[in-house]
């Protein structure tokens, strides 16, 4: 299913921020590489700004989501989210895989 973008034919039940939130939730196994990618992508001093949460910057989103949709207000789509997670945290380590 692909995207249309603001208001387009994309059923909020299957992307966008609580859809992803909940897919990653579904997947313990991605936790840390999530929280490692909140940590990394979190604007400086998130804490003395609203809205006082660790969110990356709006325009690197906005940009993150023109070049992955072709349009800046599409929602994220989770298996995407969850994909990006997933090599994030197979190639977190190179030397952990080499150790096995």
């Amino acid at each position: 299913m692909s995207g249309e973008g603001r208001g387009g034919g994309v059923a909020a039940t299957t992307t966008g921020w609580p859809a992803t939130v909940a897919a990653v939730a579904r997947r313990p196994r991605l936790w840390r590489a999530a929280a490692s990618q909140v940590r990394r992508l979190a604007r400086r001093r998130w804490w003395a700004r609203p809205p006082f949460l660790p969110v990356p910057d709006s325009a690197w989103l906005r940009f993150r989501l023109e070049t992955q949709y072709g349009d800046d207000h599409h929602p994220p789509v989770p298996d995407d989210v969850v994909t990006w997670l997933q090599w994030s945290a197979d190639n977190a380590h190179p030397t952990r895989r080499e150790r096995r």
